[in-house]
C-alpha cells in the first residue's frame, strides 16, 4: 500500500512539476537572451509574477516528493518524475487551447512506455541503510567535484554544449536534493523536533537553491530542446546511483540492464521529441490563462 501512493504522490509531484516549468520559462523570456546570467538576471527573473507562481507550485511539488520519497526509495521515486514531460504537453494543451498532432503523441508515448520498461526490468526496491558521515563526505565531495566541472566546463564551451552541460548539472543537483531529502524525512520520521537543528536539510535547501539556479542558467543559455532531455535523463539515472549507493537501495543487474538501457533510450527519444515540439517551444511566449 506505502508503495501505491509513493507512485500517486510521485506522479502529482511530476504534474506540479510540469506546471511550475511552464510558469518559470515564461518568466525567463522577460530577461533580453543577450545578457550575461548572473545574480542580478536571477533577481530580475525572481521579480516576475508567472516566476513567483512558479515557485509556488514548484514548493507544492517539493512537499509531494518528499511524502512520496518518506514512502519508497530514491531508484522507485525519481524516475517517475520524469512524466513531468507528458504533464508538460498536457497543460499546455489545456491552458493555450492546442491540438497535439501525432509526433506529440508518440513522443508521450515514448516516455511513458520507456518509464514502464526501465521500472519493470530494473524492479526496484527500497534499502535500510541509513547512510554514514564519511558516505554523505564522499558523495558530497563527487556531487560538487562533478557539477563543478560541468559548470566550468559550460563557461568555456559554445553551441549546445553549453546548456547542456549545465542541464546535466542541473540535473545532477536534483538528484542529490531528492537522496537530502529522504534523509530529511528520515530525521523528521524519527525526530521531529531535530529536523531543523541537523545539517540534511540545510543541505537539502542549498542543493537545491543550486539545482533550480542552474536550470536557470541553462534555459537562459540554450533552447529547451538542448536544456531537457539532458536534465530528464541525469536527474533519474543520479538518483538511482545515489539510491544503491546511500541508501543501499537494490535493482536488477545482470541480463535486466539491456531492457533498462532501453527503456532509457525511449525516455530520451520522447524527451527530445517532446522538447522539439512547437507547443513546447512556443508556450513561454504564450500568455497562459516550469
Amino acid at each position: 500500500m506505502s508503495t501505491a501512493i509513493a507512485v500517486i504522490l510521485a506522479l502529482c509531484a511530476a504534474a506540479a512539476n510540469a506546471l511550475s516549468s511552464v510558469l518559470q520559462r515564461r518568466a525567463a523570456r522577460a530577461v533580453p537572451p543577450d545578457r550575461d546570467f548572473s545574480l542580478a538576471v536571477a533577481w530580475s527573473q525572481a521579480r516576475q509574477p508567472a516566476w513567483m507562481a512558479g515557485i509556488g507550485v514548484l514548493i507544492l511539488a517539493f512537499l509531494l516528493q518528499a511524502g512520496a520519497l518518506s514512502l519508497a526509495g530514491l531508484t522507485l521515486v525519481q524516475p517517475i518524475l520524469v512524466t513531468e514531460l507528458p504533464f508538460t504537453m498536457f497543460i499546455v494543451r489545456w491552458l493555450f487551447k492546442t491540438r497535439l498532432g501525432g509526433g506529440d503523441w508518440l513522443a508521450v508515448l515514448s516516455v511513458t512506455a520507456g518509464l514502464a520498461v526501465l521500472l519493470s526490468a530494473a524492479n526496484p526496491s527500497s534499502g535500510e541503510q541509513i547512510p554514514d558521515a564519511t558516505d554523505w563526505l564522499l558523495s558530497t565531495a563527487a556531487t560538487v567535484g562533478g557539477v563543478a566541472c560541468l559548470v566550468a566546463a559550460a563557461r568555456i564551451g559554445r553551441g549546445a554544449y553549453r546548456p547542456a552541460l549545465l542541464g546535466v548539472a542541473s540535473g545532477a543537483c536534483f538528484a542529490f536534493t531528492a537522496a537530502l531529502m529522504k534523509e530529511s524525512m528520515r530525521v523528521l520520521a524519527e525526530n521531529p523536533a531535530a529536523l531543523l537543528t541537523t545539517w540534511p536539510v540545510y543541505a537539502m535547501v542549498a542543493a537545491g537553491i543550486t539545482a533550480l539556479f542552474l536550470l536557470q542558467y541553462a534555459l537562459h543559455t540554450g533552447t529547451l530542446v538542448v536544456v531537457q532531455p539532458a536534465l530528464t535523463i541525469t536527474d533519474p539515472v543520479a538518483s538511482i546511483v545515489y539510491g544503491v549507493a546511500l541508501f543501499d537501495d537494490s535493482i536488477r543487474l545482470g541480463p535486466w540492464v539491456i531492457p533498462e538501457l532501453a527503456g532509457v533510450a525511449l525516455v530520451f527519444y520522447g524527451s527530445v521529441k517532446l522538447s522539439q515540439s512547437p507547443h513546447i517551444r512556443r508556450k513561454g511566449s504564450q500568455q497562459p490563462a516550469r
